[in-house]
């Protein structure tokens, strides 16, 4: 497979509003979108989604496009390859930097499944036609949390997600639950919490939660298996699970029930996929997880989700949900909660070149030698 050109291009936008958590609130997001382009013109888009500060991972843009700019690029361009599944091994020596490694592999993955004139979920044995659709509730304030509930219930969501963290946890529950008592309702803690908290935690499993998402430690594993014997709620592990080996380690030791897979997280298709595969041989259940993406990484989730093991609806939400306009036509749309999945080649989805373009601050062209 030969690549003749990547550009990466910075680009920026507002949310339509805040998004809220006890670690961040975003009100802007930036992205990187990678294109990688061959010797014919045909071009696959790949997007890398870190945030503009280390909240969520240790990446952030600046990190990742020094990653990309003077590791990822060069290696790629340079390497001996052939298959976009090589690529993991051609960046062994690249230490984590998850999602640096995504949004190039994406785009890899884009541009390959276009040459085969395949669309990327099919070619990565998707077989849905159509993927349900679970959305984020992130606010802090209840009666905010309820009013988003009732907008987004008008386009039929499957799985609603509200933060919580433990000032607040019970009250914001109490207040969905009065109103909402049948709505399939998970919450995610974003690591607010300690394994003293355990009592606490138990105060939880009285709302009928679909499950907690990483309750403890970013990075723990060990302490989740402890807590998951104490509380009847289901466990899902979220920024914990950032490679297979994680996964696997999990699995093992009982630590979750769920796994939350993000391509972004774990760096890229050929990791998602085999997290996938080791979870349904094991009965663990998975979904998709986001990251207030636009359209190219939101348009590489549905493809992901369109794989049998998702039974769970992932972070799937409408274009609309955070942009006036999308960087992709036609908008990713959810109705009767779910997003049909398309089935032209590559990520199936059209570019907005134009709307692309308006929000670009920065590109850079890197050509092979």
């Amino acid at each position: 497979m030969e690549i003749e050109s990547i550009t990466l291009k910075m680009i920026r936008s507002p949310l339509k509003s805040p998004f809220h958590t006890h670690l961040e609130t975003v009100y802007d997001r930036e992205a990187i979108i990678v294109e990688a382009r061959d010797k014919d013109g045909r071009t696959g888009y790949g997007e890398t989604v870190p945030f503009s500060s280390p909240w969520y991972t240790e990446e952030t843009i600046k990190t990742c496009y020094h990653m990309l700019e003077d590791f990822l690029i060069p290696m790629t361009l340079s390497g001996n390859w052939e298959h976009p599944n090589e690529l993991s091994e051609l960046w062994k020596g690249i230490r984590r930097n998850q999602m640096a490694k995504s949004g190039l592999e994406q785009a890899i993955w884009d541009l390959y499944a276009k040459q085969k004139e395949k669309y990327l979920g099919r070619l990565m044995g998707g077989k849905k036609q159509y993927a349900a659709a679970g959305v984020v509730i992130a606010s802090n304030d209840r009666k905010e949390a309820l009013r988003q509930i009732e907008t987004f219930s008008a386009e039929g969501y499957k799985r609603y997600k509200v933060k919580i963290s433990p000032s607040s946890d019970l009250s914001m529950l109490a207040a969905i639950r009065s109103v909402y008592p049948d709505l399939p309702l998970m919450a995610d803690a974003n690591s607010a919490y300690r394994l003293d908290d355990t009592v606490h935690l138990q105060k939880l499993d009285s709302f009928g939660l679909q499950m907690i998402e990483q309750p403890l430690g970013v990075d723990d594993i060990a302490e989740h298996s402890l807590l998951q014997k104490e509380i009847k709620t289901p466990v899902c592990l979220d920024e914990s699970i950032c490679s297979y080996h994680d996964a696997k380690s999990a699995i093992m030791l009982g630590s979750c029930q769920i796994i939350n897979i993000k391509m972004a997280r774990v760096g890229g298709w050929s990791q998602a996929v085999k997290i996938h595969d080791l979870c349904v041989q094991n009965g663990i259940p998975v979904w998709c997880g986001g990251m207030i993406e636009f359209g190219i990484s939101r348009a590489h989730n549905v493809a992901l989700a369109s794989l049998e093991g998702f039974s769970i609806p992932g972070d799937l939400s409408s274009s609309s949900r955070y942009w006036e306009e999308d960087i992709i036509e036609p908008d990713i749309t959810v109705r009767n909660g779910e997003v049909k999945v398309p089935d032209s080649p590559g990520i199936g989805f059209r570019i907005n070149e134009k709307r692309l373009k308006e929000l670009t601050v920065y590109r850079e062209t890197f050509k092979a030698m």
